[in-house]
């Protein structure tokens, strides 16, 4: 599956490149959410499937610095390759390189066969473990939060911070680098301590974006505020993650589909709301909208320890 997902990707890009009109561009990006989510929905649980236990953790930390990591190179590699040799080539590149990524799945990655298969009732069961929602709930908040926001960082930099083009492709790049830095920093902690770290990404985040109005109103406040939201939502995924495969430990693969289809659904909604709120107000009152949204998921992670929950043994 994991295969046919990747090729799935690669072939939106081949049609995107050769695309005559909006409509077929706009069929090759449905593609590449459908390859995107079905990737996930697998790739995100698959540490402990590969490595013993006691190295779970830091994998998982591994797969997910494929996130920061792509927005740090990928944007840039795109953008010059479109630059040197038009958009069209830029798609053929990336296609050609998700072929290879397929070869290299296909010759290094084991066959792994399905622990149990994720059927709606299983996923139903998931639902009624009170971690689980817990997981959701938090998961929700702090994506809607950071995606709420984040969307429309270029608009802020822009008309409050008063940066030029240039700068904010620093901006960006730096905020990818610091996010690599978190995702390691978050999945390095979140076995030990997932609720202290997942609510401690979602105060820093909320932190971030309720003092940008204030601070980002400089470069270097922009920028120090940018460092912070990186480190705090690189840790986000790996800390969701944890949540939904410490809550129902015995389905890992229906744990990994309801991690990615609740990120995925969260992420559409937040940039939805996002762009609303932006377009009767602010970019500053978007970000503080944004930092009250990350203010109750730590409420919600507080009210998680105050009810004495707790995970079963096996996870």
């Amino acid at each position: 599956m994991l295969g046919v997902f990747v090729l799935l990707l690669a072939l939106a890009n081949f049609l995107a490149a050769i695309a005559p009109d909006y409509w077929l561009v706009l069929v090759s990006r449905v593609m590449v959410g459908v390859a995107i989510g079905g990737f996930w929905s697998i790739g995100a649980g698959l540490a402990r499937r590969l490595v013993p236990a006691r190295s779970v953790g830091r994998a998982t930390s591994v797969i997910f610095s494929a996130v920061p990591l792509g927005s740090v190179l990928g944007v840039p590699l795109g953008t010059l390759i479109g630059d040197i040799a038009g958009w069209r080539t830029a798609f053929l590149v990336m296609g050609g390189f998700t072929l290879a990524v397929l070869a290299l799945l296909l010759l290094v990655v084991p066959p792994l066969s399905s622990d149990r298969t994720t059927r709606l009732d299983v996923l139903g069961g998931m639902l009624r473990s009170v971690n689980t929602r817990f997981a959701l709930v938090m998961t929700f908040l702090v994506v809607l939060a950071h995606f709420g926001t984040y969307t429309y960082v270029t608009p802020f930099l822009e008309q409050v911070t008063h940066v030029s083009p240039a700068l904010v492709t620093v901006c960006l790049l730096v905020y990818g680098a610091a996010g690599i830095a978190g995702n390691f920093l978050g999945g390095s902690a979140v076995g030990r301590y997932p609720r202290a770290t997942f609510a401690a990404a979602a105060a820093l985040i909320a932190g971030a974006t309720l003092l940008l109005p204030v601070l980002g109103r400089s470069d270097g406040g922009a920028v120090a505020l940018l460092i912070v939201w990186g480190v705090a939502y690189g840790a986000v995924p790996v800390c969701s993650q944890t949540w939904f495969a410490k809550a129902s430990p015995d389905s890992p693969e229906a744990s990994s589909v309801l991690f990615t289809a609740s990120f995925q659904a969260t992420i559409s909604i937040g940039a939805l709301v996002g762009g609303a709120v932006l377009d009767y107000s602010s970019p500053s009152t978007l970000m503080v909208l944004g930092g009250l949204a990350a203010v109750l998921m730590v409420l919600v992670a507080w009210s998680h320890w105050a009810g004495r929950f707790s995970w079963s043994k096996a996870s």
